[in-house]
């Protein structure tokens, strides 16, 4: 009974908004490629390839952000920012947070991360730490575009996002060092 209810929940509300990562598996660490390059770590720092399916209806356009809500700061930290990802949009191949890139789709905006920089920063916890959550989530937005640009903070990024999102899935992966 109860599974003919959550079938018949699904077919009114469609396929549940989803996203999925091959260069990410499920139950595993952060892989050495997304791993920073730099504040004493060694990794390639390639952002990972993320695709999404089951957008809800009213979708105009996308936002993804990586947040580690572990970093000893007070307040987490950024990792990477990209929004104005037009609505067509169901994949970023890897290596699409490297700025000035030619692998993030046209018109998307990459902003400043907590490292200073617009693009990926992969994980870099402090040696010794507990293993650090990275949180990777599609936003998917009720707006063609965020009035933002490549210099805005991700905090900044984050209030706009809470505005104007509709929906959105995440996944989690974690690193220590």
């Amino acid at each position: 009974m109860i599974a003919i209810v959550l079938a018949a929940l699904l077919a009114v509300q469609g396929s549940p908004f989803t996203l999925t990562s091959p260069d990410l598996p499920a139950g595993q660490p952060l892989p050495a490629a997304q791993v920073f390059n730099g504040f004493g770590c060694t990794g390639p720092n390639v952002s990972p390839r993320l695709g999404w399916a089951g957008a809800p209806a009213g979708t105009k356009s996308f936002a993804v952000t990586v947040y580690d809500p572990d970093a000893p700061t007070g307040s987490g930290w950024w990792h990477w920012v990209v929004f104005n990802i037009p609505s067509a949009t169901t994949v970023l191949e890897a290596g699409a947070g490297t700025p000035g890139g030619s692998k993030a789709p046209k018109g998307a905006v990459q902003s400043r991360t907590d490292f200073g920089a617009p693009g990926f920063g992969g994980a870099c916890p402090p040696p010794g730490d507990q293993p650090h959550r990275y949180i990777f989530t599609v936003h998917a937005l009720k707006v063609d575009s965020l009035p933002l640009d490549a210099n805005v903070p991700g905090a900044m990024v984050g209030y706009y996002l809470t505005q104007n999102t509709i929906a959105k899935a995440s996944l989690t992966r974690t690193y220590g060092r």
